[in-house]
């Protein structure tokens, strides 16, 4: 099998133990349909590794402006669209609602963790890195943290200032300036949609305060799969689904230790990872 990512988390094998797990000849039920899936053939597979069970995308079709237009325009269509979900969701009642989970479990594990902004007597500050619909900026926001808000679409990053009145920039992580520092850089089912993320993690280091943690919230494929192929963690806007032995790898190779790692079932019924990270003692 020719996996177009030897390498996807930079591991020592080198991608050689990878198997294919799913294939697709079309979308399946539920997928957005995105200009670049639908203009031609649809051909994609699911490749999985045998020693860490990490899962990649290999797919032929030209994915490259999917963030940049495809992916706002496909899921939530105007603005307005981007509106509606995000008052959608916000609306959720709190047991049906990922994202109140997200923010309880957030702020819990801060309170235990962080020491710096509570001797500086000022809020904890966070940086959400893909912010999307902004709706965890929000409840973090509710929560009495400042937030600054990143993601690589103006419309959305233009929602998230109107709608929460929060800073908020647009552009690639990889690619952006100085941002500042934070207490909690936060990565919220961010990176299975980029092609290296050992490299956008890795860079969260530069952004941390002393003491400070990252977040990240992955896909779960071992979950997933109990299910089968046409789950949405296997849709085609994620280039990994994560493991929870391949989400310590991520951690690893980007410089950091875990600190904690969960595995859930979220209300939305997404299978999900999530895990606290500190930067290794090697990189501090």
């Amino acid at each position: 099998m020719n996996i177009k990512q030897p390498a996807p988390l930079r591991c020592d094998c080198a991608a050689q133990h990878f198997e294919q797990a799913y294939t697709y000849d079309g979308p399946p039920e539920g997928e957005t349909r995105f200009s670049f899936s639908t203009d031609g053939s649809y051909a994609r597979e699911i490749a999985q590794c045998r020693l860490c069970r990490h899962y990649v995308s290999v797919t032929e079709m030209d994915m490259s402006e999917l963030y940049g237009h495809d992916y706002v325009s496909g899921t939530y269509g105007d603005a307005e669209g981007v509106r509606r979900t995000f008052d959608r969701i916000n609306a959720l009642a709190p047991e049906r609602s990922d994202n109140v989970g997200r923010v309880r479990r957030l702020v819990a594990f801060a309170e235990d963790y962080l020491t710096a902004p509570a001797e500086e007597g000022r809020p904890p500050t966070v940086l959400d890195v893909g912010s999307g619909l902004g709706v965890f900026p929000y409840r973090i926001k509710q929560a009495g943290w400042d937030c600054t808000a990143l993601d690589t679409d103006e419309r959305l990053v233009s929602h998230v200032r109107e709608a929460i009145d929060i800073p908020a920039v647009c552009g690639y992580f990889g690619e952006v300036g100085d941002l500042g520092r934070f207490d909690v850089v936060t990565f919220n089912k961010v990176l299975e949609h980029v092609e290296d993320p050992v490299a956008l993690l890795a860079k969260s280091a530069q952004y941390l305060n002393p003491g400070g943690f990252v977040y990240v919230e992955l896909p779960d494929g071992e979950g997933a799969a109990q299910e089968g192929a046409e789950r949405e963690e296997f849709f085609i806007e994620h280039l990994h689904v994560f493991s929870m032995a391949s989400i310590a790898l991520l951690a690893a190779r980007a410089g950091f230790d875990p600190v904690a790692i969960e595995r859930l079932q979220e209300p939305s019924t997404k299978y999900t990872l999530r895990a606290f990270l500190r930067l290794s003692a090697t990189v501090r």
